[in-house]
């Protein structure tokens, strides 16, 4: 297999990750990285255990110690690399099903790995991987998770409140069965909320099976079965979280920064005054913004891009829509669950229901459409460039069209948003349909 980054580390089916590869990528990570430490933590997964250990020794066959953290999230590992300044590796594959597997890293610091970076890195592994059989596959760790350690990233948690308290607060919480099964409920009862969790009791295969930030259709109807004020749906890995509100509806990504933002910018909290956010986040939180006078920095897709953003401009709040949130005077990160704890925070210090604070921002209604395409990804772009041109102009202040090239497959997204779906559906279709033509002229 050849390795390649992606948006978010390595990821793919756990049989691609082979202890050969794996094993070599950790000695690759160590010279590319350095340090004499290094941080390792996984979600929930069945494969793991096993790829956790390969990476483990291709670690440790650089002569570097592992602070091995057991199953924390993602988050978690990044907040221990910035501590004590060592690297980090965080084995998830994120929302993807159990089958999947990957690795995360983090430079000291807790920052994640730049292009230049993972680019080095890959050089690196493809020299060392011829000769990545030197490893003892008999051994065994008796790896034992440093509980201090995940002591105090729940204190961090519990303290990025100021001595708050969310006593008398009902909350479900949907775990996904995975990294956050057992640290959510612990850090919010910690802090006095009476706490319901579902899709709690990972046993390595049901991680993000029909529940959590990606399926939060039982969050929703717990929330109304318990009559809790708020739920909360992380990822298998925990680094994002939606919301749900009292009375079962969703309240996603745009919403959360929105409700931040303008509480933080209320409270002289909000360095800009400004937030960041990627271009596929709603045109309702764009307005939303405009009209409590918040500047919006869009980037790329990718919490990452979102992260450079923050760093450049010396901003701290930004994210997508999916849920990645970062609040960057708090972590280094997207966390889910510190993002849910501001959230809960919110909710006490304001005394309002969370339907009533998400209403801050209207959701505009948002089409998107991938289409297939067989040229480069600019020709196809100039082609269609007269018409996304005529569409917005339709479309006015009220609209707005994004076409793109996907990053990761040969397609061309197409997203129109409006005030009107009707509106919406028809104009991407249009836009859909003029890609297909284009390329199938381009075939014929």
């Amino acid at each position: 297999m050849t390795l390649k980054f992606g948006t978010d580390g390595v990821r793919g089916h756990a049989d691609e990750l082979s202890d050969d590869l794996v094993y070599a990528l950790g000695r690759a990570a160590v010279r590319v990285l350095g340090g004499t430490r290094m941080a390792i933590g996984m979600d929930t997964r069945e494969s793991g255990p096993r790829i956790q250990h390969a990476l483990r020794l291709g670690v440790e066959a650089e002569g570097v110690v592992v602070d091995f953290l057991g199953v924390v999230p993602t988050p978690a590992v990044a907040f221990f690399a910035a501590r004590e300044r060592v690297p980090g590796a965080m084995i998830s594959a994120s929302h993807n099903p159990y089958y999947d597997n990957g690795i995360k890293f983090f430079v000291a610091g807790g920052l994640k790995l730049s292009d230049e970076t993972e680019s080095r890195l890959e050089e690196e592994l493809a020299r060392i991987l011829p000769a990545a059989t030197d490893r003892d596959p008999t051994r065994d760790d008796g790896d034992q998770p440093d509980r201090c350690r995940i002591e105090q990233y729940e204190q961090a948690l519990i303290d990025s409140i100021g001595g708050r308290r969310l006593d008398g607060l009902r909350v479900v919480i949907d775990c996904a069965n995975g990294a956050a099964s057992m640290l959510a409920p612990e850090v919010l009862r910690s802090l006095g909320a009476d706490v319901v969790a579902i899709h709690a009791s990972p046993d390595g295969r049901n991680i993000n099976e029909a529940c959590g930030s990606t399926d939060p259709r039982d969050l929703q109807a717990a929330v109304t079965r318990y009559g809790a004020e708020v739920g909360l749906a992380f990822d298998g890995d925990a680094d994002r979280v939606i919301a749900v509100d009292e009375h079962g509806e969703l309240v996603d990504g745009d919403q959360i920064i929105a409700m931040c933002a303008v509480d933080r910018k209320s409270r002289g909290l909000l360095p800009g005054p400004a937030v960041v956010v990627t271009v596929m986040s709603n045109l309702g939180f764009r307005l939303a913004m405009r009209e409590h006078g918040i500047e919006v920095i869009e980037t790329n897709v990718g919490d990452r891009y979102v992260l450079e953003a923050l760093e450049q401009r010396d901003l701290i709040l930004g994210g997508e829509q999916s849920g990645h949130i970062i609040f960057r005077d708090l972590a280094t990160t997207g966390d889910g669950l510190l993002t849910g704890v501001q959230v809960l925070d919110l909710l006490v210090r304001r005394q309002k229901p969370l339907s009533e604070l998400a209403s801050v921002m209207t959701k505009f209604p948002q089409v998107l459409k991938n289409v297939a395409v067989a040229l480069p990804d600019h020709d196809v772009l100039r082609a269609i460039a007269d018409l996304v041109a005529d569409e917005e102009a339709k479309l006015g202040d009220f609209g707005r069209v994004l076409v793109r090239p996907s990053g990761t497959e040969p397609l061309v997204r197409v997203m129109v948003e409006a005030k009107d779906f009707v509106a919406a559906e028809a104009a991407a279709k249009r836009l859909a349909d003029a890609v297909s033509a284009v390329c199938g002229a381009a075939r014929s």
